[in-house]
């Protein structure tokens, strides 16, 4: 069969009279050609929402993970919050109230006399209100030896109350005709902390808000 001479001897006015092959294979290329269509116009619009619905269900999958993993530790999270909120009782018992903080400064004075401290300097200074407690700041200043600066501490750590130090400095006193060369200065800031009553958290509140205006 020659197909240039076929092809050329073929009448596209009249199809019908088209040998056999030769329909065959137009028909063939008219389906092939429907099929393409109809997968391009059809079948990708299919397959691209296929996949956008398999990467939002990756998504929704880690999702469920993260949300898993916290319910199976909520117990352990509600245990670790029983601790903290025993915890901060606790430390909220050792903060003395508005009429025990006079009680506070005699022992902190206490501890220095017990330890062989000579006090220059001691001063309550005003109180610094926060969010559910304020702090009483004391300057010391303190005469004595290295060894009763160790015990002095050690007796400030071992209050009932919590009583911290701060911008400790330590420098050698300055000699008199009867001072010991061993003598040194302490400068240092004590800070105790007496919790707040419900009046005074208010109030502490209101101040902060009108702050922020």
């Amino acid at each position: 069969m020659n197909l240039d001479l076929d092809l050329n001897n073929l009448d596209f006015n009249n199809i019908g009279s088209w040998p056999v092959a030769a329909r065959a294979v137009v028909i063939a290329l008219l389906c092939g050609t429907l099929l393409f269509l109809g997968y391009y116009l059809d079948l990708s619009d299919q397959l691209l929402t296929l996949e956008q619905a398999e990467a939002k269900e990756e998504t929704l999958k880690a999702e469920f993970e993260k949300k898993q993993a916290k319910a199976a530790n909520l117990a352990a999270y509600k245990e670790q919050m029983k601790e903290m909120e025993y915890t901060f009782g606790t430390l909220l018992q050792q903060l003395p109230g508005k009429t025990e903080v006079a009680e506070v400064l005699v022992d902190v004075s206490h501890v220095g006399i017990q330890t062989g401290l000579e006090f220059e300097l001691f001063k309550p200074g005003a109180e610094v209100p926060k969010e559910f407690y304020a702090e009483l700041p004391i300057e010391l200043r303190v005469i004595g030896t290295a060894h009763e600066f160790g015990k002095f501490v050690s007796g400030i750590a071992a209050l009932p109350r919590i009583v911290t130090l701060h911008d400790l400095t330590i420098t050698r006193k300055a000699k008199g005709t009867d001072d010991k060369s061993d003598l040194l200065v302490m400068s240092a800031t004590a800070k105790t902390y007496r919790y707040l009553d419900e009046d005074e958290k208010a109030a502490s509140n209101t101040r902060k808000r009108k702050g922020r205006k």
